[in-house]
């Protein structure tokens, strides 16, 4: 995490009123879609910001060869109906819910919908498709391509997730947990500031933080490594200065965050292994959509892209700063 002693740990917050939208949750009626969308509420109510409902539609270029199989309707009437009567289903999942919202009917793809109205949100939400964590190694094209170039930080919310139980208000009271938040960081200032968005949820949940480091083993590091690969006694002298590097650089996290436990760990493990294991007992693991050297890929990292695939438990995924300039708003 350590880069050089001007570097800051994250920029300065931004005004929340530069983010109107609030939370953003994009909603098909689809059971993760449901999952997303009560996600969604708590995270705006511990927020205290607006809860946006998204629902889109597309409207298909199709040819007649006989005129009369030309509808009375139009089809961009037909399809955003099709669209309101999503709307009107999200409004019943949101009966007794105690805060504020708004439902959006948007024309276009869904994923670059929600992608765009992502530069006006704090929080994007949105529900992982599939069986058995995200469908092993597959998303849906939603789920998949929004943290990968949202412009704020989104959830994605696994089928694994509990709605509350009760009637009206009572379901989406906030969940007391002592579960930890955990984030996965490396040394690039992106990680830094998914250090920083992690702490801010910590300190909301009033959960623990366990900083995790991870570093490729040497079985990882490609062909070009294989003659020379360091010993045990030279890969534990490496972890140690790491560690000692890690907990220095969280002197100005505990600093800013004195009420939130944060612990650190440096592991020579397989990144996304390890995160996914984290998934299954913390309360929301964070990760940056980039990092350095072999945590290193195109727009979502490697690292970030996997463990969506597999993660037990919600993600959230941090913007590079190149497409959020600001520090990210307090996620859930």
């Amino acid at each position: 995490m350590h880069d050089d002693d001007s570097t800051p740990l994250s920029p300065a917050p931004e005004d929340p009123a530069s983010r109107p939208l609030g939370v953003l949750v994009g909603f098909d009626g689809s059971p993760e879609a449901v999952l997303a969308l009560h996600y969604a509420t708590r995270a705006a109510l511990r927020l205290g910001t607006r809860l946006t409902v998204v629902t889109a539609y597309t409207v298909p270029r199709l040819s007649h060869a006989d005129v009369g199989l030309i509808p009375d309707v139009p089809y961009e009437e037909l399809f955003r109906a099709g669209a309101a009567e999503l709307g009107e289903e999200a409004r019943q999942h949101l009966a007794g819910y105690p805060g504020e919202y708004d439902l959006r009917i948007e024309r276009g793809d869904a994923a670059g919908v929600l992608v765009a109205l992502s530069a006006e949100a704090q929080l994007a939400v949105v529900g992982a498709r599939g069986r058995g964590g995200f469908v092993g190694r597959l998303l849906g094209s939603v789920s998949s391509a929004l943290p990968a170039h949202a412009q704020c930080p989104t959830v994605v919310v696994p089928r694994q997730y509990e709605i509350g139980a009760g009637e009206g208000a009572e379901r989406f009271a906030l969940v007391e947990d002592d579960a930890p938040v955990v984030v996965g960081v490396d040394t690039s200032t992106n990680s830094r500031i998914a250090a920083s968005v992690a702490a801010r949820a910590a300190q909301d949940r009033r959960a623990p933080l366990h900083v995790l480091m991870l570093v490729p083993p040497p079985e990882q590091w490609g062909g070009a490594y294989m003659g020379s690969l360091p010993d045990f006694l030279t890969l534990e002298t490496h972890r140690t200065k790491l560690a000692t590097t890690l907990e220095r650089d969280m002197a100005e996290l505990r600093e800013r965050f004195p009420d939130v436990p944060i612990t650190t760990e440096v592991k020579i493990a397989d990144a996304a292994q390890q995160l996914v294991k984290a998934s299954r007992s913390a309360q929301l693991v964070v990760v940056g959509t980039r990092g350095r050297g072999r945590m290193a890929s195109t727009l979502l990292g490697s690292v970030s892209r996997t463990l969506l695939q597999r993660a037990e438990g919600p993600v959230l995924v941090v913007p590079d700063s190149s497409r959020h300039g600001a520090a990210p708003r307090r996620p859930r």
